[in-house]
């Protein structure tokens, strides 16, 4: 499931996407019929994922990541579907090494802040014995 549209920029340390599958009435994500804000959280963990591909390179083997823990999330809105056109969702790398990744991410819609918060990533998560 692929919920992003495109990434819009990128750099080693942060991710702009876009988004218009909120919009989508056949969202996996929705539940009777409306996309709570905190699916948010998925819109975001994709774009770290593709964070990683991309500074990882065409070279690199590919890592499976896994979302271990999200803190201090802030709801602003109830819903993301009844929001019309994209969503701009953005992702920074605040610290970490080969195998553990903390991101800083928000998801906003025409300027203004739907959510935001930190997600902690564990890749290869195997290795950790």
């Amino acid at each position: 499931m692929c919920l992003l549209d495109a990434v819009k920029e990128w750099s080693d340390s942060a991710i702009a996407c876009r988004a218009s599958s909120h919009t989508d009435p056949a969202n996996p994500l929705r539940a009777e019929g409306r996309l709570g804000a905190a699916n948010g959280i998925e819109y975001a963990a994709q774009a770290m994922a593709i964070h990683g591909a991309l500074i990882a390179g065409d070279d690199a083997a590919p890592r499976q990541g896994y979302l271990t823990s999200v803190r201090s999330v802030s709801l602003h809105v109830a819903r993301l579907d009844d929001l019309p056109g994209e969503l701009d969702v953005h992702a920074e790398r605040l610290s970490g090494d080969a195998n553990n990744i903390l991101y800083q991410f928000s998801l906003s819609h025409a300027g203004r802040c739907l959510l935001e918060g930190r997600a902690a990533v564990v890749l290869d998560a195997s290795a950790l014995g």
